[in-house]
């Protein structure tokens, strides 16, 4: 299966899927901030997902409970990989400076990097 970038909505329903494993339309929405989107709003947007195949259902009759088919870390990766082919020629020494330069870190955070390389190297 193919993943494709999420609409900031898409986005969000996803993050309650995979928070709730599985859902009704109107468990998605009452996990929604105010001001709440219309139900059919919500309807709508799984929808998509199901034709993104990134949301299974279940049927109940007429009633749908759904659930993520791929996991949020499956789609980390995915946008990960987006955002260093699109604005960082695939390259993470690239990213890595874009991240020291423009995010001003602080010697604290360069450690805790250079721990979890350390520790990724120990483990490998």
């Amino acid at each position: 299966m193919e993943i494709r970038t999420l609409t900031r909505a898409e986005e969000e329903i996803m993050r309650i899927l995979w928070q709730l494993k599985k859902a009704f339309v109107k468990d998605i929405l009452a996990e929604m901030p105010e001001p709440k989107p219309a139900y059919n709003t919500v309807s709508t947007i799984i929808r998509i997902l199901e034709k993104k195949e990134v949301v299974g259902y279940t049927a109940y009759g007429k009633t749908h409970e759904y659930f993520p088919l791929i996991t949020e870390e499956e789609y980390k990766r995915y946008e990960m990989q987006q955002l260093m082919t699109n604005y960082f020629d695939n390259s993470l020494p690239n990213l890595v400076s874009f991240f020291v330069k423009d995010n001003d870190l602080k010697t604290k955070d360069l450690d805790e990097i250079m721990k979890l390389i350390n520790d990724q190297k120990s483990e490998s």
